[in-house]
């Protein structure tokens, strides 16, 4: 696991987040992929072999879940954002609900290219699109030619579906969430040349080194993946209200 980055959070408080084997198991967070489609790396983190699949070691998934959870707490307390990623379309909806219940950033649908390492164009989209949106409810659109409302309403929608869940990021992130490395894989390559910390679910057939805390968890199914983000998600909240309350 690639260590926390000075300057993000430094110091972490030992909390217990009420996770356990059983919960886990019923969600199918131990199963991993077969065992001809995996990554060496995750070795350490398999504890059996099963009908050729492997099976992850759960004790090791919920010490790397609990590190995650005081992680989000922490810096949720102090304020600082996050941002969610997890565009598998299955996941869409329980990445938005999630996201929009801890009042977190989030891509549900398509991770561009430089969204966080070409900081300075996405703020300006997201400027256009907010300024947009701003002029179509106000309806200044309707004192326009048939022809020029055509293109904007093409833009908007373009801007929509790219920036339309991060409308209100005015600055980079403090921490990354990732359901699924391998299909995010840009954007933690970002988070890493940025510095900022990741927090990703590893399946066996993936690299435990690319983020600052990789969860060995199953990233396929939706019990796995709602169980682990319900865990961050309920950390995230709790240490928001502190935050509330401490100001």
């Amino acid at each position: 696991m690639v260590g926390l980055k000075k300057g993000s959070v430094e110091k972490m408080t030992r909390r217990y987040w009420n996770i356990n084997l059983k919960e886990m198991i019923e969600a199918g967070v131990h199963f991993g992929h077969g065992i001809k489609k995996w990554n060496r790396k995750m070795a350490p983190y398999i504890s059996a072999k099963r009908k050729g699949t492997h099976i992850i070691n759960l004790t090791r998934t919920a010490r790397f879940l609990s590190e995650a959870c005081d992680l989000v707490f922490d810096a949720a307390s102090q304020g600082k954002s996050f941002l969610i990623v997890g565009t598998k379309k299955r996941a869409t909806d329980l990445v938005a609900s999630a996201a929009i219940r801890a009042r977190c950033h989030y891509v549900n649908k398509k991770w561009f290219s430089g969204m966080l390492t070409n900081w300075s164009i996405t703020k300006t989209r997201l400027s256009q699109f907010r300024d947009l949106r701003a002029e179509e409810k106000m309806g200044k659109f309707h004192h326009l030619p048939k022809r020029d409302v055509a293109i904007l309403k093409r833009k908007l929608s373009t801007l929509q579906r790219y920036l339309g869940e991060i409308k209100y990021m005015t600055r980079l992130p403090d921490i990354v969430i990732v359901l699924d490395q391998q299909k995010e894989y840009i954007a933690l390559r970002e988070c890493a040349i940025l510095g900022i910390p990741a927090i990703s679910l590893v399946d066996t057939n993936c690299d435990p080194d690319l983020a600052n805390i990789s969860i060995p968890a199953n990233d396929d199914t939706m019990p796995s993946i709602r169980l682990i983000l319900n865990k961050l998600v309920f950390s995230i909240c709790e240490g928001r209200s502190l935050y509330i309350r401490n100001r």
